[in-house]
């Protein structure tokens, strides 16, 4: 079952919203409106396909954004410069395949051409024992904890040092 990456275009939003919703509370819910301003603030919003079927979305946002996510500004406060990972949701079906890798290894190397760290979330409190198990394995460290949402929700702060960027900006200089 091949995988492939491609850019989230405006036919693929009724599906992402589709599914993001289905995944609270593993991820936020969201309405139309909120998801076509995350589209226009991320700087990687890209589509799984398998098998010629959408899989899954990862959507993250660049430093810069003007993200008012509790989560996103806690990382504006704490760190220089990063690509945030703001959602990642695969379908039920294709879960436990493989996508999710697919997905951070796609968003790692589009992340260290620009930012010197790929920063997430991980729900704590409700507790989202896969996700956490898989941003250890990918090589992520808890950076810090905040509790949000009137304090019904607390979250790992996750960061991964991608130290192809400064290589990459040493010898090369910024990306185009």
């Amino acid at each position: 079952m091949a995988t492939t990456i491609r850019e989230a275009g405006a036919d693929d939003l009724d599906w992402v919203l589709a599914i993001n919703n289905d995944a609270v509370p593993d991820v936020n819910r969201l309405d139309r409106e909120a998801l076509e301003r995350l589209a226009d603030l991320a700087c990687y919003f890209r589509i799984a396909e398998s098998d010629r079927r959408r899989a899954g979305f990862l959507l993250a946002m660049r430093f810069g954004a003007d993200y008012d996510s509790p989560n996103f500004r806690w990382f504006k406060k704490n760190f220089s410069d990063f690509v945030y990972i703001d959602r990642v949701v695969v379908e039920p079906p294709f879960r436990g395949l493989g996508i999710g890798k697919v997905f951070y290894a796609d968003a790692q190397s589009f992340a260290e051409k620009i930012a010197p760290y790929l920063t997430c979330e991980v729900n704590l409190d409700p507790r989202n024992d896969v996700s956490l198990l898989f941003h250890g394995a990918y090589g992520f460290h808890e950076v810090g904890q905040q509790v949000t949402e009137g304090g019904s929700k607390r979250v790992s702060l996750l960061a991964k040092e991608l130290p192809s960027f400064e290589f990459v900006q040493r010898h090369y200089g910024p990306a185009a």
